[in-house]
């Protein structure tokens, strides 16, 4: 039996362009569904909500939002956001439906909610989309094969690194 509701996270890329994606995938009529439609309704100063295109008037499908986990720092950083990262985000769950992690029947009744961080300090368009794309795609991906493994997680728990901060042995 497919899962309900899948929840995938990748991070993708080094530095500042790297981008950190967490997905939200299930059935419209579903508690994703649900999530979705509040979220667009109710956008809050400096994270927007949007409904992601490959292009204008052209949503991808399943409808995919995209939730800022960043608030826009400066115009140059929006335009970050709204230009390669949404272009990444499109494409990459474009990416997840042409290669079957997404089937042909849920473009039309599943819906995707797209959580991205773009680095206020991220300078380079084209690695800001490609990182999104590809982020974008694994955690569908993963989220569809229910990773990690539990027993990754336990193995790791002593060892936890991130790009920000890792604690001294």
């Amino acid at each position: 039996m497919a899962q309900a509701l899948q929840l995938g996270e990748s991070f993708i890329g080094a530095g500042v362009n790297a981008a950190h994606v967490n997905t939200v995938f299930g059935h419209r009529e579903g508690p994703a569904g649900v999530a979705w439609a509040t979220a667009l309704a109710t956008p809050s100063q400096g994270h927007v909500p949007f409904v992601t295109v490959l292009r204008p008037s052209l949503p991808v499908k399943p409808l995919t939002l995209f939730v800022t986990k960043a608030a826009p720092a400066n115009d140059a950083h929006g335009l970050l956001i709204w230009g390669p990262a949404q272009a990444g985000i499109a494409a990459g769950v474009a990416d997840a439906l042409a290669d079957g992690t997404i089937t042909l029947e849920q473009a039309d009744s599943h819906v995707v909610i797209a959580a991205v961080w773009v680095n206020p300090a991220a300078d380079d368009a084209e690695q800001v989309y490609a990182n999104n794309r590809e982020s974008a795609r694994t955690a569908l991906q993963n989220g569809a094969a229910s990773l990690p493994a539990t027993s990754e997680v336990i193995a790791a728990r002593n060892t936890p690194t991130n790009p920000f901060f890792t604690p001294r042995a």
